[in-house]
């Protein structure tokens, strides 16, 4: 059987603990293989290791960096295709997701390579005579990851390529279910010429592996993509110990669709952001805001579609949903939706765990889609993390907008109007980090900021310029070249 290991210091080895756990595939229930369990003891190797090889990595100019990077971005290239069957055989998506989802790292790494020659900071004019004042920035020094399943190498490419070119080591714990992928990826860092020790994978539980990694003092930050529970534990605890967090959790997105909107279009952005991944992302469609004008005439388009949809292996071209990723995921799922009935919603199609010939193997769920839903119910404000969407209707713009922002997360929305003036007052009013006009709730690209407001995160980004901003400090430098003494802050205009 296939062991998947860490790799600490240019080493690979398994954990000292001798325990794995099995990695399935979630469309056919077959074990891929099985990945080790780590210790603590592992964690404070790899931090050790990342340690000392950020010494060095800080002192080598930011365009030599960005050099390993564009081997990345090459390697990763090359490998696309072969990249995206393992990602679709241990996560599930289907493989044109997959293809996209690699393609994205590539991008992440071409970008952030770019990076390499900029990094900017600022020159600004002195209010002294004969001194120079600028800002620059500065690597901040272990960086400590930890990535989900969902997307285990586009999220990995958003921490890891901007934690490197600004001049940090890496200590990175992937998910579980998902250690196959995490381990190429750091096979083409290897690769690439990356010196050791600057990535070390490290496989093992939240609450072993993830635990040593946030109390250990040589982990600067912690860059966090998960559940909200664990990352307001995560950031509690940071809190304590002066350690900086990014947090990336969860969203309750939802698409309006106004009285003068393109239907068709609507529903095109509907399906692809509510079972677009099976439902498994952050920015997934949960909820229809649909103005009562066209609610009927979208709720019998969008049965139309979702009656189309295959379910099956994410291998097969031809499908287009594939399984949600274990059976604990498909037991939520299906509570959610049992639940939403007894609060009053109404079910019109899917709202079952699929049992055919073919599929009762695998974890799938039937793309889902509940109607008469209210937003005080709680299907209508806590993440369910499946293909379920639900219908909520609306009278007008500044309801839909109320009715978007009164969810406790912030990550992602979208409206569907032909109506300008309409729209800018959306993209003003909505409160979240992410708005569409007239597309679905997926589709951010590298080289924006990616994050949300409230309950989705603790105001950092990942991707984009911004991400840089997590992993660097800025320093504030004075050159004084008057040959005396010149006081700032003091009254020099008598």
């Amino acid at each position: 059987m296939k062991q998947i290991v860490n790799y600490i210091h240019g080493e690979w080895k398994a954990s000292s603990s001798g325990k794995f756990v099995p990695v399935i595939n979630p469309a056919t229930g077959e074990t891929l293989g099985e990945v080790t369990q780590s210790t603590a003891e592992e964690v404070d190797l790899a931090v050790q290791a990342a340690t000392e090889a950020q010494k060095s990595w800080r002192l080598v100019p930011a365009p030599e960096r960005a050099d390993v990077l564009y081997n990345v971005a090459r390697l990763l290239k090359e490998r696309k295709e072969e990249l995206a069957q393992i990602l679709t055989r241990e996560m599930g998506k289907v493989i044109a997701e997959a293809r996209g989802e690699v393609q994205e790292a590539i991008d992440m790494a071409y970008y952030m390579a770019g990076e390499g020659r900029r990094l900017f900071g600022d020159t600004v004019p002195s209010e002294l005579r004969d001194k120079f004042a600028m800002s620059v920035r500065v690597p901040i020094g272990v960086a400590g990851l930890i990535t989900p399943w969902n997307f285990p190498i586009a999220i990995a490419s958003w921490k890891s390529l901007p934690a490197l070119v600004a001049g940090n080591a890496v200590v990175w714990k992937p998910a579980s279910e998902t250690p196959m992928i995490a381990a190429e990826f750091v096979k083409i860092y290897e690769e690439a010429g990356l010196t050791k020790g600057l990535v070390n994978l490290v496989h093992g539980s939240g609450s072993v592996v993830g635990a040593a990694m946030l109390e250990h003092p040589g982990i600067d930050l912690i860059s966090f993509t998960g559940s909200n529970e664990v990352g307001k534990r995560i950031n509690e605890r940071a809190g304590a110990l002066l350690k900086r967090t990014s947090l990336e959790m969860g969203g309750k997105n939802a698409v309006i669709v106004m009285d003068d909107a393109d239907l068709e279009l609507a529903v095109d952005g509907i399906l692809w952001s509510a079972y677009g991944t099976s439902g498994q992302r952050c920015t997934a469609c949960s909820r229809v805001i649909a103005h009562e004008a066209i609610k009927e005439e979208l709720e019998v388009r969008l049965l139309e579609r979702i009656a189309q949809l295959k379910l099956g292996s994410g291998l097969d071209p031809s499908v287009h949903v594939g399984p949600v990723i274990n059976r604990a995921s498909l037991t939520r799922i299906d509570g959610y939706v049992r639940l939403g009935l007894e609060e009053g919603a109404k079910l019109i199609c899917g709202g079952r765990i699929a049992t055919e010939s073919g599929l009762a193997e695998g974890h799938f769920y039937t793309p889902t889609l509940l109607t008469d839903v209210t937003p005080d119910m709680r299907i209508a404000g806590e993440e369910i993390f499946g293909p379920v969407a639900s219908i909520l209707t609306v009278r007008s713009l500044e309801e839909a907008i109320e009715v978007n922002n009164q969810v406790e997360f912030g990550l992602s929305s979208a409206i569907y109007t032909r109506d300008v003036n309409q729209a800018y007052r959306a993209m003003r009013d909505l409160d979240t980090g992410l708005v569409y006009v007239n597309a679905g709730t997926s589709g951010a690209e590298i080289h924006l900021p990616f994050g949300g407001t409230k309950g989705t995160g603790n105001g950092h980004r990942d991707s984009g310029v911004a991400s840089l901003d997590v992993y660097t400090e800025w320093k504030s430098i004075y050159v004084d070249y008057s040959g005396k003494l010149q006081r700032a802050q003091i009254d020099n205009y008598g």
